[in-house]
C-alpha cells in the first residue's frame, strides 16, 4: 500500500506513527511546504526566546529513519488529480497514492479591512517566517524605547500567545476584538476578567466589544493608525493580524471533494466522500485543538490501513492555558443560554482567586471551567471519563476528590446514589 501525506503539523506526523505501527511494510510519504517539523501552539515562546527552533520540535531526530518515511520537503500541493490518483506539486512533479490524508492545516485570515489591503506592515501569527519578521518589529520597539506600537487584532489564543511573547520581551502591545472579552471561546465572562486585569497590569492596552472599520495608511503603503467601530483611533506602527484561519484547502477546488463553507468535510472515520481519500486537523476549518488533531490523524490513519475506528471520544474543544502565571482549563460549552435551555444547569465555585464552573444537562457534564487552581481536574476527568450522572451527587460537586470514586468516605457511605433513575 502506498500512502501519502499532504501536511507536518500534529495530524500528519501521528498519522505517519500511526500509519507505521498499523502496516510495517507499507511506503509512506510525508509532503509539507515546511522545511522543519514544529509546534505552532508554542510558538510564542519562539518570539520570547524561550525556545530555539530546535526546541520547537515535536519529533524524534530520526524521524524519517525511525517511520522509514519519504519526506519531500518544502513543497507545496498545488493540485489533486482523483482519477489518476496523483498529488500535483508546486515543483511540477506528480507523486502517486493508494490512501491519501490531506492535513494541510490553515493560514491566517486578513478580514477585508477598508484601506488594509497591500498594508507593507502588516502579518500573520501562523508560522516561522511570521516570528522571524515580529522579532524584528519587537528589536525596533525597544529601540524606540516604547514609542512604537504594535496593535493586535483577535484575542483568542493565538492573539494572546502574540501578546504574551510580546510582552516577555518587553514590548507592550495594544489588542482589540469584536467580542466581549478575552478568549471568549473558552472563557466565560468572569474568568477572562482575571486575564484581562493582569493583562491590563502590565501594560497592555484592552479594547473589546469594538471592530476595526478601516485603518490609515501613509504614502508608503504602511499603517500609521487603526479606526475601531467606536471611534478611537489607535496609533500603529505593526499590525498583527490574529482574529481568525481559513483552512488550506485552496488546491482542492474542482477535485469534487466536498468542502463546507469552513474546510474539507469529513466524518468521524476521517472519509471524504472519496474512499480512498482522509482528512484530518486544522484543514476541516473547525479549529481543533493540538490533541484533537492528533487524534484526529490517528483515527483517518487507522482507517487507511484497513482497521475500523472512529472519532467518539473527544469534547468539541478542551484547552489548558497558563499566561501571566494564572492557569486556566476550559471544556466543552462554558458559555451555555440557559434562557434558551432551560434544562442547562451551572455549579459554581468562586473563593480566594480560585474560580470553578461546571455546565450539565440531563446529569451530563458539557463544560467545566477551571483557574487559579487545576487540582480539581483530575477529578473532573474521573467523572467525565465515567460518565458519572452528577444528578447522583449527594454532596456538592465541589467537595468531592479521588476517595468517592473508591467508595472510601470516614464513615464509610456512598457518596453516590446508584439507584437513581431520573
Amino acid at each position: 500500500m502506498r500512502y501519502v501525506i499532504i501536511g507536518s503539523s500534529a495530524a500528519g506526523v501521528n498519522a505517519v506513527r500511526e500509519l507505521r505501527k498499523r502496516d510495517p511494510q507499507g511506503k509512506i510519504i510525508l509532503i509539507s511546504k515546511d522545511q522543519d517539523i514544529y509546534s505552532r501552539c508554542i510558538l510564542h515562546e519562539y518570539l520570547s526566546g524561550k525556545r530555539s527552533i530546535e526546541r520547537l520540535r515535536f519529533v524524534e531526530n530520526d524521524f524519517e529513519t525511525l517511520y522509514d518515511v519519504e519526506w519531500i520537503k518544502g513543497v507545496e500541493a498545488t493540485g489533486l488529480d482523483r482519477a489518476g490518483k496523483k498529488v500535483l506539486l508546486g515543483s511540477g512533479e506528480a507523486v502517486a497514492y493508494d490512501r491519501l490524508l490531506i492535513a494541510t492545516g490553515s493560514h491566517t485570515f486578513f478580514p477585508p479591512i477598508k484601506n488594509m489591503a497591500g498594508a507593507r506592515n502588516m502579518i500573520g501569527f501562523r508560522n516561522i517566517d511570521d516570528i522571524e519578521v515580529l522579532k524584528k518589529v519587537a528589536q525596533d520597539v525597544i529601540a524606540s524605547g516604547g514609542q512604537k506600537k504594535v496593535v493586535v487584532l483577535g484575542s483568542g489564543l493565538v492573539g494572546i500567545d502574540c501578546a504574551t511573547g510580546f510582552l516577555e520581551l518587553g514590548v507592550k502591545v495594544t489588542l482589540c476584538d469584536f467580542a466581549g472579552w478575552l478568549l471568549n471561546k473558552q472563557l466565560d465572562e468572569r474568568a477572562a476578567r482575571t486575564y484581562i486585569e493582569a493583562f491590563e497590569s502590565e501594560g497592555v492596552e484592552q479594547h473589546y466589544g469594538v471592530g476595526v472599520s478601516e485603518v490609515i495608511k501613509n504614502d508608503q503603503e504602511e499603517i500609521t493608525k487603526v479606526v475601531l467601530s467606536d471611534g478611537t483611533e489607535l496609533p500603529c506602527d505593526f499590525f498583527v493580524v490574529t482574529a481568525g484561519v481559513r483552512s488550506n484547502v485552496e488546491f482542492l477546488a474542482d477535485t469534487g471533494l466536498e468542502l463546507s463553507r469552513f474546510g474539507l468535510v469529513y466524518d468521524e472515520a476521517g472519509r471524504t466522500n472519496d474512499p480512498d481519500i482522509f482528512g484530518a486537523g486544522d484543514v476541516s476549518g473547525l479549529s481543533p485543538i493540538w490533541p484533537v488533531a492528533v487524534k484526529e490523524g490517528m483515527i483517518a490513519a487507522a482507517n487507511m490501513a484497513g482497521e475500523t475506528a472512529k472519532m467518539t471520544d473527544f469534547f468539541a474543544s478542551k484547552s489548558t492555558m497558563r499566561f501571566l502565571d494564572i492557569s486556566t482549563m476550559s471544556l466543552g460549552n462554558v458559555n451555555p443560554d440557559l434562557e434558551e435551555d432551560p434544562e442547562i444547569h451551572v455549579e459554581v465555585y468562586d473563593r480566594n482567586g480560585v474560580y470553578k464552573k461546571i455546565v450539565h444537562k440531563d446529569g451530563k457534564i458539557i463544560g467545566a471551567l477551571l483557574q487559579g487552581d487545576l487540582a480539581y481536574g483530575g477529578v473532573l476527568q474521573q467523572m467525565i471519563a465515567r460518565k458519572l450522572d452528577v444528578r447522583k451527587v449527594k454532596k456538592p460537586l465541589f467537595d468531592i476528590d479521588y476517595s468517592d470514586f473508591f467508595h472510601i468516605k470516614d464513615n464509610f457511605e456512598f457518596s453516590y446514589d446508584e439507584s437513581y433513575t431520573g
